[in-house]
């Protein structure tokens, strides 16, 4: 038993004096110097337990499997052992009493170190330098101890006898929250707990004990009392981080990290108890090896352990695997506590494999003049269909002179739709050959190359069908004056059948004609008019008439051709000029004479439009009441010549066009003279149309008395 041993011994004599039975191990904390090695079967040293009241059925269990306790107390080593750790606890239990003992193993450079730590100020054991009355030794408290509960654990010594002294403790734990765990007898000193502690909760209690006289004042202290809590393995390891998902490259080397599993063990991480050790518990599947990954046990790191040729994506079961992953804590020893999680590990795909044809030739059959999909080229590739290492390319490198075909990939089923883009015509090429490559959208990697399965042909042969006749022109174009007459060839037409081998005859008719002016021969497709053209008529756009024609061969079933006419018309001055506006107001006090200014607008075209005249019929009466004066070429004026009388007059105006010969459009503008008061017009008509009213009863004269000679 090394110096620290033999110290504590008679530290521990020395403050136990006159003490009673305290239930326990009567000394909790040793201190070994660690040998060059434990021998098997010799004594290490010797503990004493003593539940006061005869150690019935007394057993004890240390912490590492290769000590064990004897019935007397010598801890023994089971064999030869060189590293037994920093510390050892050892657990005894009776059938009044159980406690923990720790037992730490320090190195001979740490003599020294050790003994300073003994005996520092204010330290763990609460020995000060300076005289005092009160020994308060370090007290150790397995954490989960089981009831019956209060227990003692300590007892607290007075040197002072001082009549009607009373030990008092306080602080947390005590009279701080969490409140009345430990309590002091007043007399004895004896320190009992009262419930079942929790390390992981609080590891240590820093105390204060103090010594009162009767009235409660302070006679000694207060002096420190530390209470540790003996950690046990109460606390699974734990993975908090999961789901863990890890990737490696298929093919890739022999010792390739994939990921790090961590677990987390609540227990003090100084003891074995929180030391944890990593283990592959299960794999699946387990083809093509049932040790496809190693886990380093210390740091939790996966590595791959098979050779890259076993890692191939494409030969596995599935890509997927799953590690079922053990963490055990006391270094992985049996005792341990465990902890598990599954590691799922993703097997990444690598364009390792080109995409091949299924078969060297394919067959499509088109008609002529259908466009659309016409064949799909179908591909193997063993990569996986979720990379660019699958995904198909296509590309025609040969036989697609005039642009015909088009190829694009499925974005489903990774087929190449060979389509016609441009209508094909089998009196042109009957038959076509093209020549297709598929490659990845990905790069192979560098030692896999395109092999002659990545490349096909596909024969086309394009069915003949029966083609409509077309017209030559289309569209055709001729320029005629309006107004021929009804019955005048406009046009004759000339449509062909494309189907050159077949002889076939070719009929024509009216498609469509809006306005209904035309009609075509049948046989030979002259076009005539059977109405007059008119260029101002609603179903002519921009001075063009069009028109649809049909041509239709004698096959069966026929087919069919469109032609369309545009006839161009040229205009004729077949409109007179109208004027606008036909009513205006005056009042009959204005000053400001000019009544209106007119506008003339023609149908026809230029030259048969302006410049427009403009004149007055001739007035009736003694006096001229109007003139009208021409402003432009479109507009004119007309002026009052005096103010007249509320009344409703009609101006006979005409205006002529500038065609050849012009056109003249006789009108009148009705013009009311209305009362004018406090910017208010009055039009109503109180009297008669004054000037016609005046002709009208002298015509009336004029007959009466010529029937009266």
């Amino acid at each position: 038993i090394s110096f620290f041993f033999f110290f504590s011994q008679v530290l521990l004599l020395a403050c136990a004096e006159d003490l009673e039975c305290v239930p326990g191990f009567q000394q909790k904390v040793f201190y070994i110097e660690q040998p060059f090695e434990f021998t098997e079967d010799q004594p290490v040293l010797n503990l004493e337990f003593d539940d006061c009241k005869g150690n019935n059925k007394l057993n004890f269990e240390v912490s590492n499997p290769d000590f064990k306790v004897e019935r007397d107390g010598s801890l023994v080593a089971l064999k030869n052992i060189s590293e037994a750790g920093r510390a050892l606890f050892v657990h005894a239990r009776s059938e009044h009493a159980e406690d923990m003992a720790e037992i730490l193993i320090v190195g001979a450079n740490e003599k020294h170190g050790a003994l300073k730590e003994i005996f520092k100020i204010e330290g763990n054991l609460g020995i000060p330098r300076q005289k005092r009355a009160i020994l308060a030794t370090p007290i150790l408290i397995p954490e989960n101890q089981r009831p019956p509960f209060p227990r003692s654990v300590g007892k607290v010594i007075s040197r002072e006898g001082t009549e009607g002294a009373k030990f008092r403790l306080s602080g947390k734990g005590v009279d701080q929250d969490p409140k009345g765990i430990f309590r002091i007898n007043e007399i004895s000193g004896d320190v009992s707990v009262t419930r079942a502690l929790d390390r992981e909760a609080i590891a240590n209690y820093e105390l204060e004990v103090e010594v009162t006289d009767i009235s409660g004042k302070t006679i000694d202290g207060p002096v420190r009392l530390d209470i540790s809590v003996i950690d046990q393995n109460d606390n699974r390891p734990m993975f908090k981080e999961g789901p863990y998902v890890g990737h490696v490259m298929e093919g890739s080397p022999t010792g390739t990290t994939v990921m790090r599993m961590t677990a987390f063990d609540a227990d003090d991480s100084s003891t074995d108890n929180a030391l944890l050790r990593y283990n592959i518990l299960k794999q699946t599947p387990t083809k093509p090896s049932p040790n496809m990954f190693y886990i380093d046990p210390e740091k939790g790191d996966i590595v791959t352990v098979v050779s890259p040729v076993l890692l191939d994506r494409e030969t596995m079961e599935t890509p997927k695997y799953e590690l079922v992953i053990e963490a055990k804590d006391m270094g992985g020893l049996d005792v341990g506590l465990t902890g598990t999680a599954t590691a799922t590990i993703l097997i990444d795909d690598k364009n390792d494999h080109p995409p091949e044809f299924t078969k060297k030739e394919f067959q499509a059959t088109v008609k002529e003049g259908v466009t659309g999909v016409i064949v799909n080229l179908t591909v193997g590739d063993r990569d996986d269909p979720a990379t660019g290492a699958w995904r198909a390319v296509y590309t025609i490198i040969n036989g697609n002179p005039g642009q015909s075909f088009e190829i694009h990939t499925n974005p489903q089923t990774n087929e190449g739709m060979l389509s016609v883009v441009k209508p094909l015509d089998y009196e042109i090429s009957a038959f076509h050959t093209l020549l297709i490559k598929v490659e990845n959208e990905d790069p192979l990697i560098p030692d896999i190359a395109y092999g002659p399965s990545s490349t096909a042909t596909v024969q086309i042969t394009v069915e003949d069908v029966n083609e409509g006749p077309v017209f030559h022109p289309n569209p055709m174009t001729v320029t005629k004056q309006e107004n021929i007459p009804i019955g005048s060839v406009v046009l004759t037409v000339n449509a062909t059948d494309p189907d050159t081998l077949q002889h076939q005859t070719i009929r024509y008719s009216v498609y469509k004609d809006p306005a209904g002016w035309l009609e075509i021969n049948p046989t030979n497709g002259t076009i005539g008019t059977t109405a007059v053209l008119d260029r101002e008529s609603p179903y002519v756009q921009n001075n063009i008439y069009t028109a649809l024609f049909l041509a239709i061969d004698s096959g069966n079933p026929p087919a069919t051709g469109t032609g369309t006419l545009h006839i161009t018309l040229e205009d004729v001055n077949d409109n007179v000029p109208s004027l606008y506006p036909t009513l205006a107001k005056v009042c009959d006090d204005a000053k400001d004479l000019r009544v209106v200014v007119l506008g003339a607008s023609d149908k026809d075209l230029h030259p048969n439009t302006d410049p427009f005249k403009f004149e007055l019929s001739k007035q009736s009466g003694p006096e001229k009441l109007w003139r009208i004066t021409k402003l432009n070429n479109t507009h004119a004026q007309v002026v009052l010549l005096q103010n007249l009388k509320k009344a409703n007059y009609n101006i006979p105006i005409s205006v002529t066009d500038s065609g050849k010969p012009p056109l003249t459009n006789n009108t009148e503008l009705k013009l009311q003279v209305c009362s004018c008061k406090k910017s208010k017009m009055d039009c109503s008509a109180t009297d008669a149309l004054h000037i016609s009213m005046t002709l009208i009863l002298l015509s009336l004269f004029s007959l009466f008395c010529k029937s009266f000679p």
